[in-house]
């Protein structure tokens, strides 16, 4: 799936990320003293998408499908095995060390946990001004004082709490002081991997709603990767929904919930409450049958066909494509109307 097609006939300066048939296994070794690989992990496999500009692109899937994993490699926190990453135009998996290191300045992450992954032995001012220290943002003690004491202010805390540790800070403090870090080198574009999946439900809007209206204030672009459905209609534009190392479908947000094409975003939407309970017990249930395949021996063909109602033994031979069905809708099942055969080239 190349840019041009997916951005369907947008200008590729709208395009801020591109990946591009991206591939991360990981090794399985096998010995003591000379160990060798034995198989591999197949935790993203062959991954194409695209970020504009200025919006949030959502990525959803069950645990395990490796969400997490593509926002990595799109950071290159890992290497990928092959593929490449664009930011910009410019090739992240090509480049060396040094020139990552200038990059990041511009790519930032927010992580899931925000109490594993803020250092408790720094307090909350210092972990802020870390990213200032290291890229030499701050000319002066001032003006790092007086840099970071704005970052708190921006995240809706009270710069008295510069000096306090992080167990004196509430989940959702933290995980503001996780946001105060990633906005610290002023980037364009931050991956937020499932912020808010360890917050209760009552803070869990307080974060969506601070990283909307920073979006909007610093003009940023996020991969908002999450499993909650629902967190994700609210911030996104675009949702791609990933299944074992794979994206099986990709459009906007009102067209992913209102006319979902392939069976597992469908499955994953008729899991979603509804707070209504006459819609919520009248709505179609999908229910899949068996367990998540392994990524370390993932089915031949189509990797969703042993728990698909639609499949047929052609699903066994082909790995779909994922092809555009509808104006920026993309899906990859041979069984939606107009996909064509798996042989047929991309539109």
């Amino acid at each position: 799936m190349n840019a041009v097609n997916q951005t369907n006939g947008h200008q590729m300066d709208d395009v801020l990320v591109n990946v591009e048939n991206l591939k991360m296994y990981f090794p399985v070794t096998s010995g003591i003293i000379i160990q060798r690989a034995v198989a591999h992990i197949k935790a993203v496999d062959d991954v194409s998408f695209f970020v504009r500009r200025g919006e949030t692109l959502g990525l959803v899937g069950e645990s395990g499908c490796g969400k997490t994993t593509t926002g990595r490699c799109i950071l290159q926190l890992y290497k990928p095995t092959s593929g490449s990453v664009r930011f910009e135009g410019r090739d992240l998996c090509t480049m060396r060390n040094r020139e990552i290191r200038s990059m990041r300045r511009q790519m930032q992450v927010i992580f899931q946990d925000p109490y594993s992954s803020l250092n408790p032995r720094m307090t909350a001012g210092n972990i802020i001004g870390e990213p200032l220290v290291v890229h030499g943002l701050s000319k002066s003690r001032q003006e790092y004082r007086e840099r970071v004491s704005e970052l708190l202010t921006v995240v809706g805390l009270n710069p008295s709490m510069a000096d306090r540790f992080p167990h004196e800070f509430s989940g959702g403090q933290r995980q503001r002081i996780g946001v105060a870090r990633a906005l610290a080198v002023n980037p364009q574009f931050i991956v937020c991997d499932e912020p808010v999946s360890a917050l209760d439900v009552s803070i869990q809007a307080q974060i969506v709603n601070l990283l909307e209206d920073l979006q909007e204030q610093f003009d940023l672009t996020y991969l908002f990767i999450a499993h909650d459905l629902s967190v994700v209609r609210h911030i996104s534009n675009r949702v791609a929904v990933m299944y074992l190392g794979h994206i099986v479908e990709i459009a906007d947000r009102t067209d992913i919930y209102e006319n979902p094409l392939h069976t597992y975003t469908k499955a994953l939407l008729s899991a979603v409450p509804i707070p209504d309970p006459i819609i919520d017990g009248e709505r179609e249930r999908i229910i899949l049958t068996g367990e998540v395949p392994s990524p370390l021996n993932p089915p031949r063909g189509c990797v969703f066909h042993p728990r698909c109602s639609q499949a047929t033994g052609e699903c066994q031979e082909h790995i779909p494509d994922l092809r555009e069905i509808e104006a920026d809708h993309w899906v990859s099942c041979i069984h939606v109307p107009g996909y064509g055969s798996p042989e047929a080239p991309l539109r």
